[in-house]
């Protein structure tokens, strides 16, 4: 409760303070920097496809897997009720598709929405000026300023460059003041890459890089993992620690390579929480993240060694060619809580290139009416009592025993209102081939309640199921099958849905076992390969 108030004290503080400093009398002081010049971009390793310049040459623009149509219209002037199409049109990502092409148009074209967002976001405005925003967007044109002042008149690239220097010392004043802690990290990364990209002095490139490194190990775990617990975060802010890690690679400082160490924690953290299918977990506001992007990520991550682990809340079973994934639900710091799931005892599994089992995922950025509804613990492979989740306190006790790939979860957040603690032990067998759970309750006083036990299936996977035998079978999309059987609770099938960045909600089903809350009693599960 006391980290509650005191984060709302400092966030009300913060906004006060950004409120003055952004008043227009005071504005005037952001153009320090507008005679200033930027050169040597930014390393850019994320790659580009040429098919994404034709189609926003043709008005088509696909920006966080959303399709919008303008028409001929600038896309800066769309009312768009998509906040991830908006903050990428915003943010200026797409810049990368650009980078290698060679034609004067379509380079004048790049250079031509650049001026077109200047000439209407180019004055201070609360949204497209967020500090979070404003950072990215800065190392964006940073990183392909060369595109856009080649062919530029003297005019244009004057203008250019006052206002990213006005950006940037937007960033000074309000890096300093940012409300959200991840808003002030993406404005030191901005700034430094800013300081090495600047034409003359760069004396500052050190502090920067202290700076930095300060803040960025506020906000990590001692794995690595960033305190939010949100994979689609993770990445990120790599994509944009990574465009600076050289330069820290080049000061040979304490603090850079204390940087530089930090950085490649964050990559081993990511790749643990990432399945055998290629995509990283579901949890705490991670969803289906940018396939291309997270390979590039990837291609720039030290070599790993793969291996069963506790890591930031989560544990990771890996055997075969098998991933099992579960979360503790502990609950974020409440600065970095803000897309935390109800995911207590929740898992997602995986067997080579499929996924299996997984979680809803987070609500689709144009249903942001239903944010809390997918935050829930019945939109994850998760067991509730009542339709009702797990309290965060006190939280989950979470154990690793390595040699038999047992990993086991026991929440005490039931046992206030149902009179027990829930224990789950998943278990992966046969080289991976085999994933066997129990759910156990442990009584506490009187117990009550109904006990549901939910395994949202991956898309694709269709179910077939002879009550007679008491099993299901999971053809998976790759023409896998596996068996699905259990003990002490009843099975049907429900309707459920899998978020993609690619087709929005995708219509999936759900197995859900149900028994009474009894002190003692468990239910077990199992999942086994069938064998062709």
């Amino acid at each position: 409760m006391a980290s509650r108030l005191g984060f709302a004290a400092r966030r009300f503080a913060c906004g006060l303070a950004d409120t003055i400093v952004t008043l227009p009398i005071l504005r005037w002081t952001w153009r320090g920097l507008a005679d200033d010049a930027f050169a040597d971009e930014l390393h850019e390793f994320r790659p580009a496809d040429r098919e994404a310049v034709r189609d926003m040459m043709a008005g088509r623009y696909v920006l966080a897997s959303k399709l919008m149509e303008t028409h001929g219209a600038s896309p800066f002037g769309l009312d768009v009720d998509h906040a991830d199409w908006w903050f990428n049109l915003h943010g200026f990502s797409w810049l990368r598709h650009f980078r290698d092409i060679r034609d004067p148009g379509e380079r004048y074209f790049a250079r031509t929405l650049v001026l077109d967002w200047i000439g209407r976001e180019g004055r201070f405005a609360r949204a497209t000026w967020a500090p979070g925003l404003t950072a990215q967007r800065v190392l964006n044109w940073l990183r392909h300023l060369p595109l856009l002042l080649d062919g530029a008149t003297p005019e244009q690239a004057k203008t250019i460059q006052r206002v990213l220097g006005t950006q940037i010392q937007s960033l000074r004043v309000r890096g300093l003041l940012a409300a959200d802690p991840t808003d002030a990290l993406f404005a030191a990364i901005a700034l430094l890459g800013a300081e090495y990209c600047e034409l003359g002095d760069k004396a500052d490139i050190a502090l920067r890089v202290e700076r930095l490194n300060r803040i960025l190990a506020s906000q990590l775990d001692n794995d690595g993992l960033h305190r939010s617990r949100n994979p689609k975060l993770q990445l990120q802010l790599l994509v944009e620690l990574v465009s600076i890690r050289r330069i820290a690679a080049q000061l040979k400082t304490e603090a850079s390579n204390e940087l530089v160490a930090q950085i490649e924690r964050m990559h081993d953290s990511l790749d643990a929480l990432t399945l055998s299918s290629g995509e990283p977990a579901y949890f705490n506001g991670g969803g289906h993240l940018p396939h291309d992007v997270l390979i590039a990520i990837q291609a720039n991550t030290p070599g790993h060694q793969r291996r069963s682990k506790l890591l930031g809340g989560y544990g990771i079973l890996r055997a075969g060619d098998a991933v099992v994934i579960a979360d503790s639900g502990r609950r974020p710091p409440p600065e970095f809580a803000r897309n935390a799931h109800a995911s207590t005892l929740a898992f997602e599994f995986s067997h080579g290139s499929e996924l299996i089992l997984g979680s809803c995922g987070p609500a689709p950025a144009d249903l942001a009416a239903s944010k809390a509804l997918f935050q829930q613990g019945v939109a994850h492979s998760a067991p509730t009592i009542n339709a009702e989740d797990a309290a965060s306190l006190p939280p989950t006790i979470m154990a690793l025993t390595p040699a038999d790939q047992l990993l086991t979860l026991t929440s005490p957040g039931y046992a206030k209102r149902f009179g027990i603690d829930l224990e789950r032990r998943i278990t992966l067998l046969s080289g991976g081939t085999t994933l066997v759970g129990q759910d156990r309750m442990i009584g506490h006083g009187k117990a009550s309640g109904l006990l549901a036990v939910r395994f949202h299936l991956a898309p694709g996977v269709q179910l077939q199921r002879h009550h007679a035998e008491g099993m299901v079978r999971l053809v998976l999309p790759n023409g896998a099958v596996w068996n699905f059987l259990w003990e002490g609770a009843t099975c049907r099938e429900e309707e459920s849905v899998r978020q993609s960045a690619y087709v929005g909600l995708h219509k999936t089903r759900q197995l859900v076992l149900e028994t009474n809350v009894v002190a003692g009693n468990e239910i077990a599960w199992i999942f086994t390969l069938e064998q062709q």
